[in-house]
């Protein structure tokens, strides 16, 4: 397997690669100054064959372009072994799920999404592609993330909510109403402070 993204992010994904037995053979880089991360060599070009990949990068922007470029067929997912995931859950190619994350029943976790350490992902929830829930975030049941959407680190959010895509949660929010598009989001209760710029 092959990480797209040699940075700390990456470091945390062979951990839990470690945790399931399965080797990282390289991280993928066009940073040519990298030549190593964790260990593990770095290329600069994308290796042919590459039957397994992950994008190992938290900007939800950029993994997004990076997706675009690969197969969909090389991607996989990574769900470290202490995480708890109902049966009826869903997950996506390219999602990794970090230690200590719970989703709960018939939650759909989209494509090349992050659920990182120790977050709660509550029953019935949609998370849609490319979405990062950052560590310790906790999202109720029948919750909705729209694509490209960042939950900081922390946040909490009520039941039924929705939240639109590309929006950005600050870290330690509280949010008790639907936030639309591209909203830039931070306090107790939430306010919109701004409009995210995606580039």
């Amino acid at each position: 397997m092959y990480l797209f993204g040699a940075s700390g992010h990456g470091k945390v994904i062979v951990d839990i690669a470690e945790t399931l037995g399965i080797k990282i053979t390289g991280f993928i880089d066009h940073d040519i100054s990298k030549t190593e991360c964790y260990n593990i060599p770095v290329l600069s070009t994308i290796p042919n064959p590459m039957n397994e990949v992950i994008i190992s990068i938290g900007n939800n922007s950029v993994r997004k372009k990076i997706a675009e470029e690969i197969n969909e067929e090389n991607f996989v997912s990574l769900v470290h072994s202490k995480a708890i995931i109902s049966e009826s859950a869903k997950i996506g190619v390219g999602t990794v799920v970090m230690g200590g994350v719970v989703i709960n029943a018939e939650s759909n976790i989209g494509k090349h999404c992050i659920i990182n350490t120790s977050a709660s992902v509550d029953h019935e929830c949609i998370i849609e592609n490319f979405v990062h829930i950052s560590p310790n975030a906790a999202l109720a049941g029948n919750v909705k993330v729209g694509e490209g959407t960042h939950i900081g680190i922390g946040s909490a959010i009520i039941q039924g909510i929705t939240i639109g895509k590309w929006c950005i949660i600050g870290a330690g929010a509280v949010i008790i109403e639907d936030i639309p598009d591209y909203a830039v989001v931070v306090g107790n209760p939430g306010k919109i402070i701004k409009q995210n710029i995606i580039k």
